[in-house]
């Protein structure tokens, strides 16, 4: 009789499973379905309009990017916080960087709640050693290459480009990086340690719970600040003779303890550097979470004169912003801000950073090399991909760029190539204002055409929608690999 039982559900067991599908897609509410038809046009079109360019007959671009690299120990925040008995606090507070226990759940808790990312580096050696241990052997951890030069390499060459990458790396290091990538720089014994507290939106911790997915990362790094494979990468770098040259990883000066000149003598080192290279070489900059208003001037000075392109994201476009008006920087910003409002930040930036070099008014190294005028933006929150790019400069493929950085945000922080609708969802409005001015025009989001592109001015907008992923698998380094897929295509 059991033996007749199991024959008969192998006999019929597929018909029930197919019964149950059906029933399911039956009682399936009418707005879940209107959603996820939705969903699949959106990702469909944001497909075709990535597809519209491709690498396959073309001779692959060559791009050199600087500087260093750490390995990524990735954990839960919260659950390392509670391992370690470090109770949430009562008081929210930015700290510059972390001396002790206190500050460190005083500055966790104040980019925790609103979801915002921050970087941070930890002076109480002992400190970060004890958070490390503690990380080690915690459920669920993660070990990944690690810092912006690398991962934006990894990105590139997976997207079919040749990599020449700055850093100083242990052999264990290298031997995991991509073929497609030379590096140059010294051989270290260690790699430094990057903590990384991922959280997931609705994450508690104590009384506060996070508005969205986000990291908050700590280090002790004390190599990556000297630049130490700067000579290296300048030496391998004209016979490379590259298609574009990316800057990153700069944040990791922030804070550090140098000594009074050193960190003037290295800005000053790499703006040579930026300046001898070829002028059809395009060079981008890629921002990050720069707190000390000191090294936020020094990027003004020596860094983004030289740059073609940047990137950035919604945290770190009202900091430059800010600090080019002439204010204070900015510390944390609204991490779910109005299309409208980065438009406006984004035409700000573009045009004050265009007055001064168009006014000759950095002469930005020993050599005396002029600023050049910034023609690419790319700005990338949680909801949106936002480009401006001047109409005749060497960048190409704005709408298929966007829809490609939009993709790779999804693709990124779900950790699969293959793009799941049931696992994503729209939080970009269904139309949104070209600007907070009064009168300004609304465009919709059409489903069929999600990557919408105008002109102003002398340049073009173009802007796409990010199917956002609602099962993170890690939102570190979402930027770096954004960025870098939103350039391939236009190189």
């Amino acid at each position: 009789m059991e033996g007749e039982g199991r024959v008969s559900w192998m006999k019929y067991g597929p018909l029930v499973s197919l019964f149950v599908v059906l029933l399911a897609v039956w009682f399936r509410s009418p707005h879940d379905a209107v959603l996820g038809d939705r969903l699949d046009t959106v990702l469909s079109s944001l497909l075709r309009a990535e597809g519209k360019v491709g690498m396959d007959n073309v001779a692959k671009p060559k791009v050199a990017i600087g500087f260093g690299g750490c390995v990524d120990l990735i954990v839960d925040g919260v659950t390392l916080l509670n391992k370690i008995g470090l109770p949430p606090t009562d008081q929210p507070l930015h700290h510059d960087y972390i001396e002790n226990e206190v500050q460190l759940a005083e500055s966790f808790a104040y980019f925790f709640a609103p979801g915002a990312a921050a970087e941070r580096f930890v002076l109480n050696d002992t400190l970060f050693s004890e958070l490390v241990e503690a990380s080690r052997d915690l459920p669920g951890n993660r070990w990944a290459v690690g810092g912006n030069a690398p991962v934006m390499a990894g990105r590139m060459a997976t997207e079919g480009c040749d990599i020449l990458l700055g850093g100083s790396f242990s052999p264990d290091f290298t031997d995991v990086l991509s073929p497609h990538i030379t590096v140059a720089g010294n051989i270290v014994e260690e790699p430094d340690i990057h903590l990384i507290l991922e959280y997931p939106s609705g994450a508690s911790w104590g009384h506060y719970t996070s508005r969205r997915a986000n990291r908050y990362i700590v280090h002790s790094d004390d190599h990556n600040p000297y630049l130490d494979s700067m000579a290296e990468f300048a030496e391998k770098l004209q016979d490379f003779n590259p298609d574009l040259l990316v800057v990153g990883g700069l944040q990791m000066m922030d804070n550090f303890p140098f000594q009074a000149g050193e960190r003037d003598a290295l800005f000053s080192r790499l703006s040579d550097l930026l300046s001898s290279s070829s002028p059809t070489i395009g060079v981008h900059f890629e921002m990050a979470s720069f707190v000390e208003e000191s090294i936020m001037e020094d990027l003004l000075h020596y860094v983004i004169p030289h740059a073609d392109s940047l990137g950035m994201n919604e945290q770190e476009l009202p900091n430059l912003l800010s600090l080019l008006k002439g204010s204070n920087i900015t510390v944390l910003s609204d991490p779910n801000p109005r299309v409208a409002t980065v438009l406006d930040q984004m035409r700000e930036v573009y045009r004050l950073v265009n007055h001064r070099s168009k006014n000759g008014s950095e002469q930005s190294d020993t050599n005396g090399a002029k600023a050049k005028p910034l023609t690419r933006l790319h700005v990338h929150t949680l909801a949106f991909q936002a480009m401006i790019v001047t109409r005749g400069s060497q960048w190409k493929n704005t709408m298929s760029a966007t829809a490609k950085a939009s993709l790779t945000a999804n693709r990124h922080v779900c950790g699969s190539n293959d793009i799941d609708p049931s696992k994503a969802r729209l939080i970009m409005d269904d139309s949104f204002s070209v600007s907070r001015r009064e009168g300004s025009q609304r465009i919709p989001l059409q489903e069929t055409r999600p990557v919408s592109c105008w002109d102003e001015d002398n340049y073009e907008i173009c802007v796409a929608p990010v199917l956002v992923c609602t099962e993170v698998y890690q939102t570190a380094g979402g930027g770096d690999n954004i960025s870098a897929a939103g350039l391939v295509l236009q190189i």
